[in-house]
């Protein structure tokens, strides 16, 4: 059986003791072992990122740029074997699959332009003769702790940001699907990143621990649910820590009774249904505002979704594959069940579904309820399922009011035609992120991405310029070149510079 290994700076790792099951989501069976490491290989590899990380962070930005220009290339050149690989353990179809590496790559090429966001900051003549310069500096030693939903994605949102700044970095990945996280380190090493700048420690809750008390490691970066998030956050700061924390989410996508409803079909079949609902930006929550509205979305909704075809990974036909594991399947049917106990209208019920010749893969059916009321807790909870909810509201107010009242907050949409409308939606909703006719409002690389209230912890968003400030600390000169002779008297008041 194949077993996945550690990507780290020393070649005389310790045969590691325990091992996770790695599962092929498609037919239910073990295919590979993946090495879970221990403190001790952690402490081993924070030495080899101290080694290493100086001279990295002394290389000039623009040098630094370089290998994210051959990194991006070598991506793009072996994007099949990736996406065949995150396919092959994730379950997700192969073209998600290189949505999950494209969208990567996108936070990549921001990187590519580091030098241009490091320039700093200059005043000259701030007082007589003298100026004032920031520069910003990298924090050391970086970790990143990943999610199973986007083992390509995420790891470079993190990883890119974090070594073009000058860290060093250290991935902790879901033991779930480990294999891209380890092939991207190989690739970042054949385009010229050095040895011990980035390494791939695969562990259980024993390496998440080690990294958040670890304290040679100033920032950690992770992605998760909430209650872990929260954790991962507190931890991490009683120790030192700087922390960015990312949690679950329940989408809402409020529908006006302007909006093209055929438009937003369509949408809501790839929002709430693709990568079989496990996304944090997925939107499982739908708001028809209006009678007249709800009862138009469902009749066209109910035969969208029947129309959607669920099948193995590497069917270039089919719209979204298994989900990542047995236990996570069983956890989506039970939510389907308490919707039923909780009195909502089960209006296509996606349990039992199979698919002949893998019966024993971990299939979900796409799943709708309607009459969803904001007390049950199958809506207050994040099912990470491909299973779509249906929020009657009776007017916009209503409607703008149940996203901004839950207790997640990562992203939102509005589909209307009303200028105005989704304008004060905008600005009046409790939500981080939100689109406008866009059903999963994922920001360009450049800008940042990041939720609110029990979505994120800590106050810095990933990648873009927030990213660059997570990953860096500001170091502010004063200076003063004196033309010679005495300085004058001693100032024993803090200097001013009128």
């Amino acid at each position: 059986m194949r077993e996945i290994s550690h990507k780290l700076a020393f070649a005389d790792a310790p045969v590691p003791g325990r091992f996770g099951d790695v599962f092929d989501p498609n037919n239910g069976g073990v295919q590979a072992r993946v090495a879970l490491g221990d403190r001790a290989l952690l402490d081993r590899a924070v030495e080899a990122a101290k080694k290493a990380q100086p001279a990295w962070a002394a290389v000039n930005p623009q040098r630094r740029a370089r290998v994210m220009f051959n990194f991006k290339a070598l991506v793009e050149q072996n994007m099949d074997e990736l996406a065949r690989l995150l396919s092959s353990e994730h379950g997700k179809v192969v073209a998600d699959a290189k949505g999950d590496i494209q969208r990567g790559l996108e936070v990549i090429e921001f990187c590519c332009g580091i030098p241009h966001v490091l320039k700093g900051e200059y005043t000259q003549s701030a007082g007589p003769g003298i100026d004032v310069y920031s520069m910003r500096q990298p924090l050391g030693i970086g970790a990143g702790i990943t999610p199973f939903n986007f083992p390509g994605m995420i790891p470079l949102w993190m990883s890119g940001v974090a070594i073009a700044t000058g860290n060093a970095f250290i991935l902790k990945p879901s033991e779930r699907d480990p294999s891209v996280p380890v092939r991207l380190a190989e690739l970042f090493q054949e385009a010229g990143l050095p040895e011990g700048i980035l390494q791939v420690l695969h562990g259980d809750k024993e390496m998440v621990d080690a990294i958040l008390d670890h304290p040679d490691i100033a920032a950690v970066s992770f992605v998760g649910s909430s209650d872990i998030a929260h954790y991962v956050y507190k931890r991490g700061v009683d120790a030192g820590k700087r922390v960015q924390a990312m949690g679950g989410a329940k989408n809402h996508g409020i529908v006006m009774p302007d909006a093209d409803l055929d438009q937003v079909v369509n949408d809501l079949s790839g929002a709430a249904f693709g990568s079989a609902g496990e996304r944090c930006m997925a939107l499982p929550v739908v708001v028809p505002v209006g009678e007249k509205t709800a009862v138009a979305l469902r009749e066209k909704l109910i035969p969208a979704i029947a129309a959607l075809r669920v099948g193995v990974s590497t069917d270039p036909e089919a719209h979204y594959g298994p989900v990542v594991t047995a236990a996570h399947k069983a956890k989506i049917e039970n939510y389907i069940q308490m919707g039923v106990d909780e009195g909502a209208e089960l209006v296509v019920d996606g349990r039992g579904f199979t698919l002949q010749g893998h019966e024993q893969g971990f299939f979900v059916g796409p799943t709708l309820f309607d009459h969803v009321k904001p007390a049950m807790r199958t809506y207050r909870e994040e099912i990470f399922g491909p299973v779509l909810q249906m929020v009657r509201a009776d007017n916009f107010e209503e409607a703008i009011a149940l996203p901004s009242q839950h207790e997640y907050g990562n992203g939102v949409a509005i589909f209307t035609r009303n200028g105005h409308a989704a304008r004060e939606f905008a600005a009046r909703v409790n939500v981080g992120m939100v689109g406008i006719n866009v059903p999963i409002p994922v920001p360009v690389a450049y800008h940042t991405f990041g939720g609110w209230k029990r979505s994120a912890f800590g106050d810095t968003n990933q990648h873009g310029m927030e990213g660059v400030k997570f990953w860096t600390k500001v170091k502010t000169v004063t200076q003063r070149w004196p033309d010679g002779g005495a300085s004058g008297d001693s100032a024993f008041v803090i200097p001013t510079m009128g």
